[in-house]
């Protein structure tokens, strides 16, 4: 049996020890006893032989390189290169790992990068891939609405600004008043500078439907999405004088001839129409006469029943009816047809007494 002690051995009969390294020795497969050279087991060689050098591939910004190396973890092989690893770095496979002929390991390492979510900055390192997993990792939640940039698809790059907008929109609904217009008509009947509003009219409505967008809590800006009128405007009309007083009356004496005479001074009035086939008309005035053109509606404390009148513009009538709304100096001029009464409308005139 062979017995060898590690660290030193009795050559011949001399007593001094030889110091050597049993590696060293082992790895030359030989060992002296008696000055004879004896040839060590296999099996002692290759426990005391170093690691077999294994090939490992590294990966960094999508380029694989293979390295030959003796080490035996993950945290070595990068330690031989001389490789720190941050927390915020990224590694595929963790650092006690331990390495196999042929294995692949991806390397990342974190870069500074600002983030802004809404108004809020954020200065961090990441070794995110893209854009959406530097989002992800800190842990912002997007909207629907939301804009990013870079897109979400992008390389995220050492000092990179990313921003994320936080959008929102709603739609609000306001009516509007739509002015009412206004129609001027000239009327010879009325006296010059008198202006008379024969329909007061009224506003209209409309309803705008906005949609607002605000970015980041500032302030909203609308957009007309959407239009709609609710009542249309009624316009008002008013009626403007362009005749002389003095040429209504030489114009009714001419007409009238010189038996009919003017009575004192014109009275001016507000005059209506009406039809002798009236909802709640009976056709048949307060004197008897048949309702037609020529027949008037008159407040007998003002103009006596009988009383021949004339109106310009109108011709000649008579007081002839009385009306529940005709009160003071209002008058009711009758006409034969809806369409010349509604032709006429509501004026002031003035109205002639005769005699």
């Amino acid at each position: 049996m062979l017995y060898v002690q590690k660290g030193a051995v009795l050559i011949d009969h001399d007593h001094r020890p030889a110091t050597y390294v049993a590696a060293s020795v082992l790895a030359l497969g030989l060992i002296f006893i008696g000055g004879a050279s004896v040839r060590a087991e296999p099996t002692v060689v290759a426990h005391l032989s170093a690691p077999a050098a294994m090939s490992i591939s590294l990966v960094q910004d999508g380029t694989e390189t293979a390295y030959p190396t003796r080490a035996q973890t993950v945290a070595a092989f990068f330690a031989e290169h001389n490789i720190t690893i941050d927390p915020d770095d990224y590694l595929s496979v963790p650092l006690d790992a331990a390495l196999f002929e042929g294995m692949s390991i991806e390397y990342r390492p974190a870069v500074p990068v600002v983030v802004f979510v809404g108004n809020e900055r954020r200065d961090v390192r990441s070794s995110a891939l893209t854009v959406e997993q530097l989002l992800t990792i800190q842990g912002v939640a997007l909207g629907a609405l939301d804009e990013v940039s870079p897109a979400l698809d992008e390389r995220v790059l050492p000092h990179q600004l990313v921003r994320v907008v936080r959008v929102k929109t709603w739609i609000a609904k306001v009516t509007r008043t739509i002015a009412q217009p206004v129609q001027h008509h000239s009327d010879p009947n009325l006296d010059r500078g008198t202006i008379l509003t024969l329909t007061d009219g009224s506003p209209g409505k409309r309803e705008i439907a906005y949609r607002l967008v605000s970015r980041n809590g500032e302030k909203a800006q609308r957009t007309v999405v959407a239009s709609r009128i609710l009542h249309k405007p009624l316009p008002r009309v008013v009626a403007i004088g362009t005749a002389d007083p003095q040429s209504l009356t030489e114009f009714a004496v001419s007409r009238l001839g010189d038996a009919i005479h003017i009575a004192g001074t014109a009275v001016r009035m507000i005059a209506t129409a009406y039809v002798a086939n009236c909802y709640g008309c009976s056709g048949i005035t307060a004197l008897g006469l048949p309702a037609h053109h020529g027949v008037v509606a008159v407040d007998p404390q003002v103009i006596p029943l009988g009383t021949k009148l004339y109106v310009p513009g109108y011709g000649k009538a008579i007081a002839g009816d009385t009306g529940g709304a005709i009160r003071g100096r209002r008058i009711d001029l009758g006409f034969n047809s809806l369409a010349q009464a509604v032709n006429f409308g509501r004026r002031e005139i003035t109205v002639y007494v005769l005699r």
